[in-house]
């Protein structure tokens, strides 16, 4: 999974940190009870963000335990537990086997094609709890791969790298829109487009934080075309904005109290963190050394 959809930890109050916290150990929880030691090895940030959503809009009964795990043995911590968070946990598994499985396809990670057997029953079993977001899930990596494919194969060599980006990232966006409706009720239009932008941002916010090892590999990326060229930065931060703004523009008409400081800071500032850690990294490697600056200097 891609863990981009994360807090801002120091802009969150203590109190607001504990809560966020309690959500993704419940969600841990939820992995543990349902799929194995093995399953929450796949929690991911993305998928505990549509659990705090979700619950905070519907607002259902939880479940509130201070327990000892693995992960802390010494000292108990709260969980909070609820139908959504069990629901993001079954997204979770379906979406980790696929993942494992794209990069096993991609880049022959052996350590991949073997999380990828051990998660492929609990995908079974996810799959059968809701038949009809995994077939939309298959559906739209089908549609992910196809367009991959044929930009391999050069089919598509004319299209250009803005408007391949668009499309690879809104095919992913089609499958999140999917799996943020979970009601298809009144308020399903507005998570749909929450999830559809969501998931765009995430997709090509993986392709920038990727670039480098994908051209190594060989694999397939949107922004290969633009590798080197200046401005890239400047370009993905743009893309990113807007998308991010249609999705914040989306999820304030959601009637949502509880725990808004907590999704805010998500969405307004802790996706952000990832882009600024990898244009920060990308900056320092294709800075010039202070030796080189030195001998220009000298040579000048």
């Amino acid at each position: 999974m891609f863990g981009y959809v994360t807090v801002n930890e120091p802009e969150l109050r203590i109190r607001e940190y504990h809560l966020y916290r309690s959500y993704y150990c419940g969600m841990c929880m939820d992995l543990k009870d349902n799929y194995g030691q093995s399953g929450r090895m796949t929690l991911s940030y993305d998928t505990v963000f549509l659990a705090l959503l979700l619950t905070s809009l519907y607002e259902p009964p939880e479940t509130l335990r201070s327990v000892r795990c693995a992960v802390h043995p010494l000292e108990k911590h709260a969980t909070r537990q609820n139908e959504y968070t069990r629901y993001a946990a079954d997204m979770n598994i379906i979406l980790s086997y696929y993942s494992c499985v794209d990069d096993w396809n991609d880049e022959k990670e052996m350590k991949k094609k073997l999380m990828a057997n051990v998660l492929r029953g609990k995908n079974e079993k996810a799959g059968s709890l809701y038949p009809e977001k995994a077939r939309v899930i298959r559906e739209n990596l089908d549609r992910l791969h196809e367009l991959e494919n044929r930009s391999r194969a050069g089919t598509d060599a004319s299209m250009p790298c803005s408007q391949l980006l668009d499309q690879a990232g809104g095919i992913f966006g089609d499958l999140m829109a999917e799996i943020f409706d979970i009601k298809h009720d009144v308020w399903g239009p507005a998570l749909r487009q929450v999830g559809y932008y969501l998931g765009k941002y995430i997709y090509i916010l993986d392709a920038y934080d990727d670039l480098e090892k994908d051209l190594a590999s060989g694999s397939f990326n949107p922004l290969s075309a633009m590798s080197g060229r200046p401005g890239l930065d400047d370009y993905v931060q743009g893309i990113l904005t807007m998308t991010i703004s249609s999705c914040t523009a989306a999820f304030e008409t959601l009637p949502i109290v509880e725990n808004i400081d907590i999704l805010r800071n998500i969405l307004y500032s802790g996706i952000w963190c990832k882009f600024e850690q990898k244009r920060m990294k990308r900056a320092q490697e294709t800075a010039p050394s202070s030796d080189s600056s030195e001998r220009t200097a000298q040579d000048e």
